[in-house]
């Protein structure tokens, strides 16, 4: 798939681009059985608390896993897919790195939202417009589950952030909600945003789980050398693209580019 210079120029104007049928429908098959399979292993932890941040919530659920690339050679993969690194240098740059990957999973009734918040309040790179996150519908998701919502034209400025009471780690930040938009997008489509952003989830008040994978890149010449070095601990942040790209080798020990296909292969037949 390749994007289209009115998208990349709504991308770039806006600070978000969804994208309906990335992922074709044996991908998004194949990346709902590979986390439905992480669930029930239980390596996804709820990071919902009792409102004061520190004590787990027994009524809501933020079911959460934070790097996944360890639990999944598919989700592994995935970054390195053809697709995925013309999208993203598409809309950032040449030279791109992945920063992260995460899930999140909300149950149904139960599944609570994550709060407003800007990532570069995490990240802080130079330009917020040189990164972005892909946020992929693991399952449909819809206004009553609780779907992204985003404000548009709105990465310039940082907002100010404090700790959100109903998490364990995570930030949030308040904001004028009647400029925001919702997005709802079927499974196997994608929503890329750049850090500066303001975005959240809302409640799943359906009866069935929904779950996003999102993945954050960034142009190498957001970061430092410590970033690929001792910043990097417990994270790997392959090189993608560019004279260092390795096509994983350096970072995971073996070639992981043009596995993709085989891994979707994998997910799909493994019982």
């Amino acid at each position: 798939m390749k994007l289209s210079p009115h998208q990349i120029e709504s991308f770039q104007k806006s600070g978000y681009l969804a994208v309906p049928e990335f992922f074709d429908s044996q991908e998004t098959a194949a990346l709902q059985a590979d986390i439905a399979r992480l669930q029930r292993n239980s390596f996804l932890r709820n990071v919902a608390t009792e409102g004061d941040g520190e004590t787990s919530s027994d009524t809501k659920q933020n079911l959460q896993l934070c790097p996944a690339n360890f639990y999944s050679t598919l989700i592994r993969a995935l970054p390195f897919a053809p697709n995925v690194i013309d999208a993203v240098t598409s809309l950032i740059g040449p030279e791109i790195t992945l920063h992260l990957d995460q899930i999140f999973l909300k149950p149904g009734k139960t599944g609570m939202g994550t709060a407003w918040h800007q990532d570069n309040a995490y990240f802080k790179i130079p330009q917020p417009l040189r990164g972005t996150a892909m946020w992929i519908a693991i399952h449909d998701a819809t206004i009553p589950n609780g779907t992204m919502s985003v404000v548009p034209n709105a990465y310039d400025s940082l907002l100010p952030h404090e700790r959100d009471g109903n998490s364990d780690h995570h930030i949030r930040c308040f904001l004028d909600e009647s400029k925001a938009e919702t997005i709802e997008i079927k499974a196997g489509g994608v929503l890329f945003f750049c850090y500066g952003t303001p975005h959240c989830t809302g409640d799943n008040t359906t009866d069935t789980e929904r779950a996003g994978l999102a993945y954050h890149f960034l142009c190498h010449d957001q970061t430092s050398e410590a970033f690929y070095t001792t910043e990097r601990i417990g994270n790997p942040r392959p090189r993608l693209t560019g004279p260092h790209a390795t096509g994983g080798f350096e970072e995971y020990g073996s070639r992981i580019s043009d596995t993709w296909a085989a891994e979707v292969e994998n997910a799909i037949s493994e019982p």
